[in-house]
């Protein structure tokens, strides 16, 4: 078929008139004079634009080769600069204060707010340094055990693996403002920060402090993160219930070992008025029998020992208080210890003192009874109490040695004979042979037990370690 439609085609083109193909095939004079102008022109045209042509080209590749060198150089030497060594470092600049709970301020030894600083660690010394730029610095909590067997070698890459976030369903696990900070000057102030969960839910069961450049906001030489010392975090309500190392005289009685909050023997302490560590030993001096029989058989006599070795750690202060009546004055300490006793004008020794000692027991008794109305001296030197000698009245040594916080009228007496010894009083011609000078250092009593006694065997001002108002005879 093709082929007979090849002839039939040809057989077409035969049969057309000889004239009429020259025609078709023969361009007119005016259409090659036309063409040739064109050619003509398109040429003048093309060699006029090929300077400008070759001049925008030229511009625009060298403009390219410039931008692409640039960035070359740049990547290079950015390359270069991460693959050295770096000698700058974040830390801390002190340690921690511990325990930390949560809910409290993180802080250092000193109390004050933590700080960054950017150290360079060439040389056997970290050296305080600082960049001509700031740093976005960010704060955040490292796994206790990171580095492993302490190293103090790591990557970033394994520092940012050892960042702990928080319990699901719990909040951020450090709360504050300042997780991230600016440095300047080559260091950073952290302002509030606290923990919001313990430590006791991670494998360590231990926290630690990190610093690093804030993600993207550096582009420069590699800076080494800051940790701090690995440390638990406990719970808040935890400090509510610790107990004090050493025990503060108006710390609650219960801050005292083997005595819970709120528990029995607290309770039982606060319903005969014992509120405070002194209130416990003011009572353990003057009446020791009647606190024990307080926190009854519950409390175990390897208890109370525990217990009353804690309270007698506790720190006496400088305070004196005295106790008066017409023709005797005693001085106590803040636990009801005597001090200095004065009758009749004249102090007397310990060793004296002994062969009335009913009588020393009624007024220590008495200024235990009324505590809240004693004259309360304060500032007395506890390592440099100067002796009273016979014949030097107290008021006269008190103005010289102390100052009086405050004082109230001297306490009334009976004029009853038979009450002398009751209300503190003795006849003024009674024990008119006592003389000696006392010096006793108040708070060793403490240290030393709490407790003294006045026995014959006493040497002059020495006081030992044994209450004389304890019961024990």
């Amino acid at each position: 078929m093709a082929a007979k439609r090849f002839l039939d085609e040809q057989d077409s083109d035969l049969d057309q008139p000889v004239d009429q193909k020259r025609m078709r095939t023969r361009p007119s004079f005016a259409s090659v004079i036309g063409e040739a102008v064109m050619m003509n022109s398109l040429k003048n045209l093309c060699f006029s634009l090929e300077p400008m042509i070759r001049r925008v080209v030229n511009e625009e590749v060298e403009g390219s080769l410039r931008r692409s060198t640039c960035s070359l150089t740049r990547s290079s030497s950015l390359q270069i600069k991460a693959l050295e060594a770096s000698s700058l470092q974040l830390m801390y600049s002190k340690s921690l204060l511990l325990p930390i709970f949560t809910g409290s301020k993180i802080v250092d030894l000193d109390s004050s707010p933590l700080q960054i600083l950017l150290v360079d660690t060439r040389g056997d010394q970290m050296v305080p340094t600082d960049l001509p730029h700031p740093l976005k610095i960010e704060v955040v909590v490292l796994d206790g055990d990171f580095p492993s067997n302490d190293s103090s070698k790591w990557t970033s890459e394994e520092f940012d693996s050892n960042i702990v976030k928080e319990r699901t369903g719990k909040r951020p696990l450090l709360a504050g403002d300042c997780l991230t900070v600016t440095l300047r000057d080559g260091f950073a102030p952290i302002g509030e920060i606290e923990f919001t969960d313990n430590s006791s839910w991670i494998r360590s069961r231990k926290f630690r402090l990190g610093a690093r450049v804030a993600p993207g906001s550096y582009q420069g030489v590699k800076i080494r993160e800051a940790i701090t010392e690995a440390f638990v975090v406990k719970d808040h309500r935890g400090e509510l219930y610790k107990k004090h190392h050493p025990p503060m005289l108006q710390d609650e009685v219960w801050r005292l070992e083997k005595i819970g909050k709120d528990g029995a023997f607290h309770r039982k302490l606060t319903a005969e008025g014992i509120n405070t560590v002194q209130d416990f030993l003011k009572l353990s001096v003057v009446d020791r029998q009647k606190l024990r029989r307080i926190l009854g058989p519950g409390m175990s006599e390897k208890m109370w020992e525990v217990t009353i070795k804690h309270a007698r750690t506790c720190d006496l202060g400088n305070n004196h208080f005295i106790f008066r009546r017409p023709n005797c004055t005693i001085t106590l300490n803040s636990i009801c210890q005597i001090v200095h006793a004065m009758i009749d004008g004249n102090s007397y020794s310990n060793k004296e003192l002994a062969s009335i000692r009913g009588y020393i027991e009624t007024l220590v008794r008495h200024a235990y009874a009324e505590w809240n109305s004693l004259e309360e001296v304060a500032g007395v030197p506890s390592d440099s109490t100067p002796l009273l000698t016979q014949g030097e009245p107290v008021d006269q040594y008190l103005k010289q040695h102390q100052t009086t916080v405050k004082s109230f009228p001297p306490l009334g007496y009976s004029t009853d004979h038979n009450r002398y010894l009751e209300m503190g009083n003795v006849p003024s011609n009674a024990y008119n042979n006592w003389k000696i000078t006392s010096n006793y250092y108040h708070g060793a009593a403490v240290e030393q037990g709490i407790q003294y006694s006045i026995s014959e065997s006493s040497s002059d001002g020495e006081i030992t370690s044994k209450s004389y108002i304890n019961g024990d005879r």
